[in-house]
């Protein structure tokens, strides 16, 4: 079968789509190499939130042009946001594209691969229709109502997914599931309601089941994905296939989530979904969930993070800005306060738990009061991150026609640094709380040795103090533990010296902490990966945790 080669540009909904399109197109035959110049089919799946995921895509797509303009047999194709945002403009700017399918439309790829290639290989030649070239859900989203959502093959494609190496991230053991599609919100910077659609919220069995076959194909961590994840409440009984089974349905408006639904209601709340897959899938050590909206985020969700220990403690609840008269020209829907509110909630309801989010600065209208706002909700509140973007004019959003983009970009790029200034002071004082504590670390991945490197400031604290940092520590080793953890004990002293050739073995905390361990070889590094294992942090860094070396007879 053909070769295809599969690049992704964006967020985490959008990697998922690419390991659900994979799964899919292995099964018809299709194999995927990791070099274009091999492939027959190359399939870009693009992002329209952020501009330079954008650019990236457009230059993709002029090199695959280039080499179809000197000749070559490829079918190229658009898939993702952008595809969806551009529609069959795209194709008239862009006539290399042979073929585009949007997010809510990834069903149909196949068809279109099928098109295209039979097209290119007929003996006449033949000329596609704009309908055969494309799957576009267009303003009138065909899952945009109950029974459309009922006739949904996109859940499908969810069901039918690959529970193999690739799908729980390979050694990683690391996996993901949607449990909504599109948003309700309408922010008017973001061009997510009109790529995605409305707000999609599948079956709980779905969900609960596609979870137990990813923890029985070897993950112990799993992320829950939706724009808005708190805001999932499922109706039984509402939408159902013409043979009785549960399907995927719309969303409710905002109005429901004002009062939480009757005891007596057949309704699955977010909160109740999080506690059953934690009750019927033990095998999954590790569950997360990305992202949550800060209103209407009830305290039952808090409560499950609290007393389900395999729950994180981990909240990517983004601010935006810290200043009410800009929240309200974003439409986000709440106010400083509020946010602030359910921030200091959160941390006095869940011990432990670490929040991250995200700010766009250089906004329409932003002033300097309104920057300031921003920056000491950043020292008010204790952020482990923030993503930081500079606001930039996307197309398909509200903002682009309702605001001049009026700040200038050199204003923007001051605030961007100004306020990463910020964050960094506020993530050391964060991380710098964790020192001396033992944890559990996800292992995921490994670093090479860097030969020389500056220590930081908190390292020379250590050296002037009389404890060099960059000497680790190096302890025994205990088996015990429960399955698939194991803990590390200090208690003999062996030391790795940071600065010289040893690897790295890098994880997370519950709360997302990154965290890094040395260790002396390479094998040693790559056998924590995919394992939970309790570590001391010795030291920290703005956005690091430094822990106890890893004995080389692990």
């Amino acid at each position: 079968m053909h070769p295809v080669f599969l690049e992704t540009f964006g967020c985490q909904m959008n990697e998922l789509d690419s390991e659900l399109v994979r799964g899919q197109l292995s099964t018809l035959g299709y194999r995927f190499v990791n070099d274009p110049a091999e492939a027959r089919v190359v399939l870009f799946n693009t992002c329209s939130v952020r501009e330079q995921a954008e650019q990236k895509a457009y230059s993709r797509i002029g090199i695959v042009g280039k080499r179809k303009a000197a000749g070559e047999t490829i079918v190229l194709g658009v898939i993702g946001c952008m595809a969806e945002r551009d529609g069959v403009d795209l194709l008239r700017r862009h006539p290399q594209v042979d073929l585009m399918c949007g997010p809510a439309e990834l069903d149909r790829l196949p068809q279109l691969i099928d098109n295209a290639l039979r097209t290119q290989s007929a003996e006449d030649a033949m000329v596609l229709s704009r309908e055969e070239r494309t799957a576009l859900a267009g303003n009138r989203s065909r899952r945009s109502s109950t029974l459309a959502a009922a006739e949904d093959n996109l859940e499908t494609l969810d069901l039918s997914r690959a529970f193999d190496d690739q799908s729980i991230g390979g050694a990683r053991r690391s996996a993901q599931v949607r449990i909504t599609r599109g948003c309700n919100k309408f922010c008017t910077y973001c061009v997510v309601p009109a790529t995605r659609g409305a707000e999609i919220h599948r079956p709980p069995d779905h969900i609960v089941e596609e979870c137990r076959r990813l923890a029985e194909a070897g993950a112990l961590e799993v992320t829950l994905l939706g724009q808005t994840v708190n805001h999932y409440r499922y109706e039984h009984g509402l939408a159902v296939t013409v043979d009785g089974r549960q399907a995927a349905q719309v969303g409710p408006g905002l109005t429901a989530f004002r009062s939480a639904p009757p005891a007596s209601s057949r309704v699955t709340t977010f909160a109740q979904l999080l506690r059953r897959i934690h009750d019927e899938v033990p095998q999954i050590l590790r569950l997360r969930f990305v992202t949550s909206y800060p209103r209407d985020f009830g305290d039952d969700v808090l409560a499950v993070m609290r007393d389900c220990p395999r729950v994180c403690k981990y909240l990517h609840i983004p601010a935006q800005s810290g200043s009410d008269r800009i929240l309200k020209l974003m439409n986000r829907g709440y106010s400083r306060g509020e946010y602030v509110d359910f921030v200091q909630r959160a941390l006095a309801l869940v011990p432990d738990v670490c929040i991250a989010g995200d700010i766009i600065v250089g906004f329409p209208t932003e002033t300097d009061d309104d920057f300031e706002q921003t920056c000491s909700l950043v020292r008010e509140l204790p952020f482990k991150n923030n993503f930081i973007f500079k606001y930039s004019p996307r197309p398909g959003t509200v903002a682009i026609d309702r605001f001049a983009d009026d700040v200038p970009d050199a204003v923007k790029r001051l605030r961007n640094n100004t306020l990463l200034a910020i964050q960094s002071e506020t993530s050391r004082r964060v991380h710098a709380a964790w020192i001396g504590r033992t944890v559990d670390v996800f292992f995921s991945d490994v670093r090479a040795p860097r030969v020389s490197r500056e220590r930081s400031e908190d390292e020379s604290a250590h050296e002037n103090a009389g404890t060099h940092a960059s000497v680790m520590e190096l302890p025994q080793l205990s088996a015990a533990g429960s399955v698939g953890v194991k803990a590390l004990h200090a208690s003999r002293a062996h030391t790795v010296d940071s600065g010289s050739t040893c690897w790295q073995a890098v994880g997370r905390t519950s709360g997302d902490l990154i965290c890094s361990a040395f260790a002396a070889t390479e094998s040693t590094a790559q056998k924590m990966v995919g394992r939970i294992a309790q570590m001391r942090i010795l030291a920290s860094e703005p956005l690091l945790l430094r822990l106890n070396a890893i004995p080389p007879d692990f």
